[in-house]
C-alpha cells in the first residue's frame, strides 16, 4: 500500500497512546456484525489513520485520531457497511494530512476515496467570498450524498461529535459553527429521517447559540419533570393496564420535547413556559399496523382526545418515510400528553431514516422500503444540479427543500403527493413531471379554476391544464417555493435566453456585414471554417454561438465584430459590393452604427421594454444594445433613452415595429377624477369596454374631502391606435376631468 504520511511529529504521550487504543477497541467491540474481511478493512484504516494524524491534537488535548474513531463508532451504531467505517475513519486525512485520493484508492479501494472525496472541503481553492466557498463545498458534499447516500451520514457523524465536543473550542467559534449546524446540518438529518441525531444538533446547537436561555429553559424543564414524574408514572401505569386487559402486548416509552423545540413554540406562539402543555408525550410500540389503530380506540376510551390533534402518519407517510399514529389526550389533572403508536421496523425508520437501509440490509435483506428511504429527495438533488451550475444558486434551492412540512393532495388519479407547506399548483406540476411544469397553462382544485399561484391545502384535488404552446412565466420565480420548480424555471429561461440573444445577434451580425458591403454572413462549411476560427481568436470566444449570443446581449458590438470579418474575407477574395455599401449606408438611421431590426414583441428574454418609458407599437423607438443585457427599447422622446443616447451613441441600432405584434404592451396612464361614489369602478368598466385590461392600478395621495384625485393605471394595449382608444373612452365617462399616458418617470406628455 503507497501512501503519503506528514512528516513525524513528536510522539504522543503512553496515556494518550493508551485512550486512542482503548476507543478503537470498543469501536470493534460494535462491529460483530461485520464479517471478517470488513473488520481487517476497518483495522487497516485505522493504522492509515493513526499514523496519518500521529502528533496532532484536538482542542480538547486528546489524540486527534480520537475523533475519527468517534464518528467511526457512531456509523457502526447506524450498522453501515466497512466502507464507510473506513472512510470515517480516513475522512480528515486528505483534508489535513496532505493524503491524495491516489493514495486512499491504491489502499483501500475507488469507493472508500470517493467517500472520503466526498466529505473533503475545498479549503484550498480560493473563492471570492467565505459564503461562496461554503456554498461549493456544501454543493460538493450534497452532489456525493446523492450518489451515495453514506457521505451525508459519515458527515452527520462528523459534526455529531464535533457539537459534542464544542465547548473545547474558542467561544469565538461557537456562534458560526452552531448557527451552520441548525441551518443545514440540522434539517438534513431531519429530512433523512435521523431523528436522534437531528434532536441532539438541535439541543446541541440551541446550548452554545443561546447559552442562558439554554440554562433557563433546562432548568424549569427539571423543575417541571420532579413535579409531574408521580404525573406521568400513575398516566404510565393507567394505560398499560388498559392494555393488559384488552390482551395487546405494547412497549411503552416517555418522551420529552427538545428544549429547542420548547424554545421555537414559546419563541414562535408567544407562550410563556407554563402555556407549554405539550411537553410530555408517551410512545408505544405495537405488534402489527392494525394493533396500532387498536391501540388508540383503546386509549380514546381512557382519556379525552384534544378536537384536531390527531394526524394518521401510518396511511400517509411523512416524506422522510416517517410512520406513526399521533393522538393528543387530556390527562389526569388536564395534563396533555401526545401517544404516538407505531410497530418495530416503522420505529427503526422514525428514530433512524435513511440509516435504517443498512439495518434493513442485515435484518430484512432486499427490503424494499429500505431502498426508497429517501431516495426522492436525493434523486431531486441531482435534477437541480443538471440544471444549475452556480453553487451559490444551488445550494439556496437546496435549502427550500429541507424544511419537509408538508402538506397532502392527490392527482385527478387519487395518487397521493406530498408538497412542502406554501407549495403552489405550478411547484405541484414540477414535481409530477418537468414537461407538465413547463407546459402547464391553468389548474383546478377540487373541480374549481384558480390561479396558478394559489397554495396547495391537505386533501386538494389538484388537475393541471396543459398547453402546447404554454411556456414558463418569469413571474413564477416569484412565488414557487420547491427548489425543483425554481432550478427548472430558471434552466427554460437562461436557455431561451440564450437561443434568443443567438437569434438576435445573427441578425444584428448580418446587418452590421451588409453596411460593410458583404451581402450574407458566412456559411460554416470547409471553405470558410479557417475564417471563423480566426475570428473567433480575434474575440476570444469558444465557438460560433458564444459569439453571436455575446452580440445578442450587447457583450460585443456587432459593427467591430463586422469590420474584422470583412477583412478576413477579404484575404479569401470575397471583396465588399461598393453599391450594396452605399445603399445600406444611405438609408441607415441617421443617430445610429447599424441597419434596422423588426420587433414583434416575441422576443420575451433578449429585448426589454423599461419601465422609463413603457414604448407600445406605434411609438419613435430606439435600440440600446446593454452591456449583458441584451437590446434595450426606448422612446425617442424617453430622457433615460436619450441620455444613453449621448453618452454611448456607438451601442445603438435601428429598431422599427413588425407590421404584426404578437402581444400586448403596458402604457401607464393618469386619471384625474371627481371623488365620489362608484367612480372606479365606472373608470375600470371604460378601460374594460375599451378591450384593454387593467394589470395596476393604485390612488395617489389622497386627502380626506378632496374633490378631484389621481387614479394610476397600468394597461395592456395592442398598440398606439388602441391606447387612443382607451383614452378616449375614458374622457367620455363622466367624473373623469383629464386622462393622459405617462411617457416617462420624468415628465408625462399629454396625448
Amino acid at each position: 500500500m503507497s501512501a503519503v504520511v506528514p512528516p513525524v511529529a513528536a510522539p504522543a504521550s503512553p496515556a494518550a497512546v493508551n485512550a486512542a487504543a482503548a476507543s478503537f477497541a470498543a469501536l470493534v467491540a460494535k462491529l460483530d456484525y461485520l464479517g471478517p474481511e470488513g473488520i481487517d478493512l476497518v483495522r487497516r484504516a485505522y493504522r492509515f489513520a493513526d499514523q496519518a494524524h500521529l502528533g496532532q491534537k484536538r482542542s480538547s488535548g486528546e489524540p486527534y485520531i480520537t475523533h475519527p474513531i468517534a464518528v467511526a463508532a457512531q456509523c457502526a451504531e447506524w450498522r453501515l457497511d466497512a466502507q464507510a467505517l473506513a472512510s470515517a475513519l480516513l475522512h480528515d486525512a486528505m483534508e489535513d494530512c496532505g493524503i491524495t485520493k491516489h493514495d486512499l484508492m491504491n489502499g483501500f479501494g475507488l469507493q472508500v476515496a470517493e467517500l472520503v472525496d466526498g466529505l473533503t472541503k475545498l479549503d484550498k481553492l480560493q473563492f471570492n467570498t467565505r459564503e461562496e466557498g461554503q456554498a461549493e463545498s456544501f454543493r460538493k458534499m450534497l452532489l456525493a450524498m446523492a450518489r451515495d447516500v453514506r457521505v451525508i451520514l459519515i458527515k452527520l457523524a462528523d459534526r455529531s461529535h464535533n457539537m459534542r465536543t464544542l465547548g473545547e473550542m474558542p467561544r469565538a467559534k461557537w456562534h458560526r459553527i452552531s448557527s451552520e449546524t441548525l441551518e443545514i446540518y440540522a434539517p438534513i438529518a431531519n429530512r433523512l429521517g435521523l431523528n436522534q441525531c437531528y434532536r441532539e444538533l438541535q439541543d446541541l446547537s440551541f446550548r452554545y447559540l443561546m447559552p442562558w436561555r439554554h440554562q433557563v429553559l433546562h432548568k424549569a424543564v427539571m423543575r417541571a419533570r420532579s413535579r409531574r414524574r408521580d404525573l406521568l408514572q400513575r398516566v404510565q401505569k393507567e394505560v398499560q393496564t388498559a392494555f393488559d386487559k384488552a390482551g395487546l402486548q405494547v412497549r411503552m416509552y416517555g418522551r420529552e420535547k427538545t428544549l429547542y423545540s420548547i424554545y421555537r413554540k414559546m419563541d414562535s406562539k408567544h407562550l410563556s413556559f407554563a402555556q407549554v402543555n405539550d411537553i410530555y408525550g408517551i410512545r408505544l410500540i405495537v405488534p402489527s399496523v392494525t394493533d396500532c389503530y387498536t391501540a388508540m380506540g383503546i386509549l380514546h376510551q381512557l382519556y379525552k382526545p384534544v378536537p384536531g390533534r390527531f394526524k394518521d402518519h401510518i396511511a400517509i407517510a411523512k416524506v422522510n418515510g416517517y410512520q406513526s399514529l399521533h393522538t393528543t389526550l387530556v390527562g389526569p389533572t388536564g395534563l396533555n400528553i401526545e401517544f404516538q403508536m407505531r410497530t418495530e421496523s416503522m420505529h427503526v425508520v422514525a428514530e433512524s431514516g435513511v440509516a435504517a437501509h443498512w439495518l434493513y440490509k442485515s435484518q430484512e435483506p432486499g427490503s424494499e422500503q429500505s431502498e426508497r428511504l429517501g431516495a426522492k429527495w436525493l434523486q431531486s438533488l441531482l435534477d437541480i444540479q443538471h440544471e444549475t451550475r452556480d453553487a451559490t444558486e444551488f445550494w439556496d434551492h437546496v435549502k427550500v427543500d429541507l424544511f419537509p412540512d408538508a402538506v397532502y393532495v392527490f392527482t385527478p388519479k387519487s395518487k397521493i403527493m406530498a408538497m412542502p407547506r406554501g407549495a403552489t399548483i405550478v411547484d405541484f406540476a414540477y414535481a409530477v413531471h418537468s414537461n407538465i411544469g413547463d407546459r402547464t397553462m391553468a389548474a383546478r382544485i377540487n373541480g374549481e379554476q384558480v390561479p396558478l399561484r394559489t397554495e396547495l391545502r391537505n386533501g386538494d384535488v389538484v388537475e393541471v391544464i396543459t398547453s402546447t404552446v404554454a411556456a414558463p412565466n418569469p413571474a413564477w420565480l416569484g412565488f414557487v417555493t420547491t427548489g425543483r420548480a425554481r432550478s427548472k424555471i430558471r434552466h427554460y429561461l437562461k436557455t431561451m435566453a440564450h437561443a434568443e440573444s443567438l437569434t438576435l445577434g445573427e441578425k444584428l451580425l448580418a446587418q452590421a456585414l451588409r453596411a460593410e458591403g458583404i451581402e450574407h454572413l458566412p456559411a460554416q462549411d470547409s471553405a470558410h471554417q479557417s475564417t471563423w476560427d480566426r475570428l473567433l481568436r480575434f474575440t476570444g470566444s469558444r465557438h460560433r454561438d458564444e459569439l453571436l449570443i455575446d452580440i445578442g446581449l450587447g457583450k460585443r458590438v456587432a459593427g467591430i465584430v463586422a469590420k474584422r470579418l470583412t477583412v478576413l474575407l477579404a484575404e479569401l477574395g470575397e471583396k465588399p459590393d461598393p453599391l450594396l455599401m452605399s445603399k445600406e449606408r444611405f438609408t441607415a438611421h441617421e443617430t445610429v452604427s447599424q441597419g434596422s431590426v423588426a420587433l414583434d414583441g416575441s422576443q420575451n428574454a433578449s429585448v426589454k421594454y423599461p419601465p422609463c418609458c413603457h414604448p407600445i407599437p406605434g411609438d419613435p423607438i430606439l435600440g440600446y444594445l446593454g452591456r449583458g443585457e441584451g437590446l434595450v427599447v426606448h422612446t425617442d422622446s424617453c430622457a433615460v433613452g436619450q441620455r444613453l443616447l449621448h453618452k454611448d451613441r456607438e451601442r445603438f441600432i435601428g429598431v422599427e415595429w413588425s407590421e404584426e405584434v404578437v402581444r400586448a404592451f403596458e402604457a401607464p396612464l393618469l386619471v384625474t377624477v371627481s371623488n365620489g361614489k362608484g367612480v372606479l369602478a365606472r373608470v375600470a368598466a371604460a378601460i374594460a369596454q375599451a378591450e384593454a385590461d387593467i394589470t395596476l392600478v393604485n390612488m395617489v395621495d389622497e386627502v380626506s374631502g378632496q374633490d378631484a384625485i389621481d387614479l394610476r393605471f397600468v394597461v395592456s394595449v395592442r398598440n398606439l391606435a388602441h391606447l387612443e382608444a382607451v383614452l378616449k373612452a375614458l374622457r367620455r365617462t363622466p367624473s373623469v376631468t383629464q386622462a393622459r399616458r405617462v411617457i416617462s418617470t420624468r415628465h408625462a406628455d399629454a396625448d
